[in-house]
């Protein structure tokens, strides 16, 4: 959810401004629209980077329409969990080395993503809790998971889910989105409104969701630390990343026992997506953990070093 400077944002920037000053409830529903609406994604950027075999569609109902996705492979199932403004196909370069390692992985669109159907606030617009529910309904119907490869918000989706109850054994974030007042603060960079509008607008996201800093990932992860085990924990994340910063990743990490981070250099929020290193330490982390492994573990991947800090350990890969 990260604002854009275009045509339209400079509209919004003079309307900030004025709203800042006159009407900063106004100026709040503004934001409001902004925050939770994702703009649409070309045919261009929609192009698979990979071939794929014939999947297994499903439906799964949600909020009165229907969550579609597709499923390949046999074995334990790994989901693959899109970010804001995402869709399920985007991680399309993890299901081949994941299938042929032996599992089945299931991805599918959320909530007024992609080809599901609009979610409650309808279309090209959500929220992180309708996307963590949905990812709970879509665990539910095609069953329980060994293991999840989440980007972006899906990564913080992911992490609620963990918070209702969501117990894989293996867990993969990538580009994790972890910390939302940061993210207000790049909208108000971006967009140039004041601290009563923002106010404002705080106060309607309370009201609906709760505090925007309950959401913030290091403090889900250490209140679930203190009540139960938690899966292990890969974290992917690129210093370069301009809509996440890494360094909300290392704050999760450091509350996750045992959580591994690795840092990469030059791949920016999406390169992570189809980067080879990032997908084969993904395989190999997964395939860690599953006692039928197909391919079997491979070397350390080239250009990786290792180091402890604190309490979880952290690899640096080197691009190029």
């Amino acid at each position: 959810m990260v604002a854009k400077k275009s045509t339209n944002g400079r509209s919004l920037i003079r309307a900030f401004r004025i709203l800042e000053k006159i009407a900063p409830g106004v100026g709040a529903e503004l934001l409001d629209r902004a925050w939770f609406r994702f703009p649409p994604i070309s045919e261009k950027a929609r192009r698979l980077r990979v071939e794929l075999p014939a999947a297994e569609p499903f439906e799964v109902p949600f909020q009165g329409g229907m969550l579609r996705g597709q499923a390949w492979g046999e074995g334990p199932t790994v989901y693959l969990v899109h970010g804001w403004g995402g869709w399920g196909l985007q991680l399309a370069a993890y299901i081949p080395p994941l299938v042929a390692e032996g599992f089945r992985v299931v991805t599918y669109d959320g909530p007024s993503h992609g080809a599901s159907d609009a979610g409650r606030d309808g279309p090209t617009r959500s929220s992180l809790p309708e996307l963590a529910e949905a990812f709970q309904a879509v665990v539910a119907a095609q069953g329980p998971a060994y293991g999840v490869v989440a980007h972006s918000l899906g990564a913080a989706a992911t992490a609620l889910a963990l918070r209702s109850g969501f117990a894989p054994r293996r867990v993969v974030f990538l580009a994790a989105a972890t910390d939302f007042v940061h993210t207000l603060d790049m909208f108000q960079t971006a967009f140039g409104f004041g601290p009563r509008v923002r106010a404002s607008f705080l106060r309607r996201f309370t009201r609906k969701f709760g505090t925007m800093e309950s959401y913030r990932m290091d403090l889900v992860i250490d209140a679930l630390a203190e009540e139960r085990e938690l899966p292990a924990l890969l974290a992917i994340h690129d210093r370069a990343d301009h809509e996440t910063p890494y360094q909300g990743t290392l704050a999760a990490a450091k509350v996750w026992p045992g959580a591994t981070v690795q840092l990469t250099d030059g791949l920016g929020h999406h390169r992570v997506l189809w980067d080879k290193e990032v997908v084969e330490s993904t395989r190999r982390f997964l395939a860690a953990g599953h006692p039928y492994a197909r391919a079997g573990h491979g070397p350390q991947v080239s250009g990786e070093r290792a180091a402890a800090d604190g309490a979880f350990a952290v690899r640096e890969t080197m691009q190029g």
